[in-house]
Formats: structure tokens, C-alpha cells, sequence
């Protein structure tokens, strides 16, 4: 914006024949004002200096959380009923098993094995990578470890040729994703650690109520799905399930 002079000054330039100080064949702005243009262009960029700042601070500490500490997630499917149910928004601690390359955002090839890594336990939730395309992220409870023998006959989970207690809660009406109910039954497992979860089960002989042996080979877990007649998990072999992770 050109500044507009006071009527007196304009007055007495033109009388004494002398360029005025408006004009001065450089768009007409003083010494003066230009001197204010660059002062508040100068606030102007330190204020978005700060800003910048202040959002590439936030988004250092959202990093840091994000890879070292906790890491969130929308449960996508019904598998671990009645524990976690589908669309549940759950927060996931990342430092219990160390870090690999997917503790980092798209898993960079960065780093080969597990920093500071510490094996699951028996009963664990965990979150990890689907063996099969090693990006798609899969939730379900440690069963098995290496060396174990897990095996289902007749609805019942055996784990190293030992029946796992399953104690009847009682019957339960679920809401499948087609809107309609389903009965079944919760039940409360009790695995070899003492450790206890919730269960629930649509009756016997499902698709795999009865399977082989699976023996997990060394460095591998088995997992499973709290919902166990609706859960891909390690029971369906890695060409079309979960395989040992």
C-alpha cells in the first residue's frame, strides 16, 4: 500500500520546487515507512519461523512415541472375541519384545534381527507382521512356543499332549458383521503359565475343532484367535492363514 501525505507537507514541497519525499521515483514510499515494511516483514518471518519450529518439535515427539514407545490400532476383524472386539481402538506397548525394522514406520530395511529382543510369553496379545507378505499387521494371543506340540480334538485345545481347562462361563448371544445373532458359548481357558483369558466358541466339530499336530519349530510361536470357530490364525498352515510366526 503507497502511504498518502498530509496535505501540508504536499503543500510545502510543491512551494519550494523540491522533489517531494513521497515520490522520489521509487513508488512513492519514505525512508521512514520502508523502514516499518521491513520491520514487519522481519515479525513476519520469525513468526513463522516459530510455528515451523514448534510443529516440527511436535512431530519429533510423535516420531519417538510412535517407534520406541506405544503404537495404536483399530481391531479389524471379530477374531478375538470376546476380549477385543472389532473397531475397538486399543494401544500397543512396543518395547516389551526390543525392535526390529517393523518397530519403524513402513518397516525400512535398516536393520537385520531384534534390538534388546525378549521372547513372548505364553497367553501374550501381540501384534506382528503376516509371515506370508511380512507387511500386513495381525493380532492374536501366544499358545505356543518353540517346541511345543499343540494340537484341537473335539473343540478342546491340547498342548504338549495335556488338555488346556476350559471352565463354561455360560451361553452368549453375538452380533455377527451381517447383523444377525449368533448363539454361543464364553468360556475362561486356562493355560500351563496359570494365565487365564476369555474365550468364546460357536460349538463343535468347526473347521478346525479337529486338526493335526503342530510341532512350532525353533525361534516360531503359535497363535490363536480368542474366537476360536472365527479366527485365521496358526491352525490354518501360511498359504492361506497364519502359519507359525
Amino acid at each position: 500500500a503507497t502511504p498518502v501525505a498530509a496535505p501540508e507537507a504536499v503543500q510545502t514541497a510543491a512551494a519550494a520546487d523540491e522533489p517531494s519525499s513521497f515520490g522520489g521515483g521509487s513508488g512513492g514510499m519514505s525512508d521512514d515507512d520502508s523502514g516499518a515494511g521491513e520491520a514487519e516483514e522481519g515479525e513476519t518471518k520469525d513468526e513463522f519461523f516459530e510455528i515451523a519450529k514448534t510443529i516440527g518439535y511436535a512431530l519429533l515427539i510423535a516420531l519417538v512415541l510412535r517407534v520406541i514407545l506405544f503404537q495404536p490400532f483399530t481391531i479389524p476383524s471379530a477374531s478375538m472375541e470376546p476380549n477385543l472386539y472389532e473397531g475397538d481402538y486399543i494401544i500397543v506397548s512396543k518395547w516389551n519384545y526390543g525392535y526390529s525394522k517393523h518397530s519403524l514406520p513402513f518397516s525400512p530395511p535398516i536393520m537385520k534381527g531384534r534390538l534388546f529382543g525378549t521372547e513372548p510369553k505364553r497367553g501374550d496379545i501381540v501384534v506382528f507382521k503376516l509371515p506370508r507378505d511380512n507387511k500386513t499387521d495381525y493380532i492374536k494371543r501366544v499358545i505356543g512356543l518353540p517346541g511345543d506340540r499343540i494340537q484341537v480334538l473335539h473343540n478342546q485345545l491340547y498342548i504338549n499332549d495335556k488338555l488346556v481347562p476350559a471352565r463354561l462361563v455360560g451361553p452368549i448371544d453375538v452380533q455377527t458383521r451381517f447383523g444377525f445373532t449368533r448363539p454361543a458359548t464364553k468360556l475362561v481357558e486356562t493355560l500351563p503359565n496359570g494365565k487365564q483369558h476369555m474365550m468364546q466358541d460357536f460349538g463343535p466339530d468347526g473347521d478346525l475343532d479337529n486338526t493335526g499336530v503342530y510341532i512350532v519349530p525353533a525361534g516360531h510361536y503359535f497363535m490363536m484367535g480368542d474366537n476360536r470357530d472365527d479366527s485365521v490364525d496358526s491352525r490354518v498352515q501360511p498359504e492361506y492363514g497364519v502359519g507359525f510366526v
